[in-house]
């Protein structure tokens, strides 16, 4: 029982790395790139233009949304393993 519970709060974290991992990495290169090719920003990087940041601020978010994702996939990677080990 306390098993299963443990594998769901696991999952269920590792739920929120991915949403909030993609989230980030869209909005971040996502602006980006719309602000390099369109001069206009949108999301995240117009939040960070009105408080004043530099240009290469979104792309620290695309890395970390990146970094998130790395994360989970790396957890899911690791749980799957140990279910294989007997």
């Amino acid at each position: 029982m306390a098993n299963q519970l443990k594998k769901t709060a696991n999952s269920s974290g590792q739920g929120l790395l991915l949403l909030f991992g993609a989230i980030l990495v869209i909005q971040g290169f996502g602006s980006a790139i719309t602000e390099a090719g369109w001069d206009t920003s949108f999301g995240v990087a117009g939040l960070l233009r009105a408080a004043h940041l530099p240009e290469w601020v979104t792309l620290l978010v695309g890395v970390a949304g990146t970094a998130l994702l790395a994360t989970a996939a790396r957890r899911h990677y690791a749980q799957k393993r140990a279910a294989r080990r007997p």
